[in-house]
């Protein structure tokens, strides 16, 4: 009876819930962290540089920042930003709601200091919803990858 327990002990364990997927993506800027924070580091600036997005209304949920993005071609995501540190150029945010193939969804965007000029890093750890563990990494990826690109573009 003890090694049916065991067994059964091992099998929850490995039937348990998935592992977090992870997508970091970065870019080069030739702007000062200065300026590139001041471009991408409020909260509800995003709308001002990701092509994605139409437009971007903060509100309050309780002490808490929260950002509606409206997405150009319909649909919306709702953001709240859990951290946020302007020394060091990075904020942490979660998504409410929103289209997007997952759940448990934290991201940070930093800018740091590269040689004579600043590097964006996105980092995102989730779990896939709806969706293949390959999927909802590459539809992170490709929001990292536009937003990031629309940031070199803005951010000189």
């Amino acid at each position: 009876m003890k090694r049916i327990v065991l067994a059964a002990a091992c099998c929850v364990g490995v039937m348990g819930p998935a592992w977090a997927l992870d997508v970091t993506k970065s870019v080069d800027v030739a702007a000062s962290p200065e300026a590139v924070w001041k471009t991408i580091g409020g909260f509800c600036g995003i709308g001002d540089w990701h092509p994605v997005i139409e437009k971007c209304v903060p509100s309050k949920k309780g002490d808490k920042d929260v950002r509606t993005l409206s997405l150009k071609g319909g649909g919306t995501i709702v953001e709240e930003q859990e951290s946020r540190d302007d020394a060091k150029m990075a904020y942490t945010y979660t998504i409410l709601e929103g289209p997007l193939p997952v759940t448990d969804y934290h991201s940070t965007l930093r800018v740091a200091k590269a040689g004579s000029g600043s590097k964006v890093t996105w980092t995102g750890t989730f779990k896939a919803k709806g969706a293949p563990d390959p999927k909802a990494q590459e539809a992170i990826a490709g929001v990292y990858e536009a937003g990031l690109k629309g940031i070199a573009a803005k951010a000189k």
